[in-house]
């Protein structure tokens, strides 16, 4: 299974982009700003292409999804990320509620300073089962994020 990720709008605090399953457009997403040089929380992940697996040891994320969400079967982790590590698609709204990782939503607000989501459990819980369900038919799945 193949996800595209373009970012089109790239703010002081944030990034905007468009979130695509098999060529088809799912929704939003949020992303934390375009940094030269990275920032601990505040650095996006570098355009690339990258697999996808289910984390589902360890971490604060695993449990609070699986009590959330019914159908939790592991985070969607994002492989070899070059500065990064821990890096999943998930649940939020704005900058402020990632570290480098992906958000999505079905709406996206653009601001002065970059955007953000809403509607992200939708688009989640969306995005989440068409995923998990290619993993557990050991189907590959990879994601490209482009600039």
């Amino acid at each position: 299974m193949e996800l595209l990720l373009q970012r089109y709008r790239n703010g002081s605090d944030s990034t905007l982009g468009s979130f695509f399953v098999g060529g088809e457009f799912s929704c939003f997403t949020c992303e934390d700003q375009h940094q030269e040089i990275k920032v601990r929380n505040e650095t996006r992940i570098p355009a690339g292409r990258y697999e996808i697996k289910l984390r589902r040891e360890g971490g604060s994320f695993n449990p609070r999804y699986a009590e959330k969400f019914n159908f939790h079967e592991g985070m969607l982790w994002l492989q070899d990320v070059p500065g990064f590590s821990w890096i999943y698609i998930h649940v939020g709204n704005t900058s402020e509620d990632t570290s480098g990782c992906i958000l999505l939503g079905y709406v996206a607000t653009r601001t002065d300073r970059g955007g953000f989501v809403s509607q992200s459990v939708l688009a989640y819980e969306e995005v989440y089962s068409v995923i998990a369900r290619a993993l557990s038919l050991d189907e590959p799945v990879f994601i490209t994020v482009r600039d």
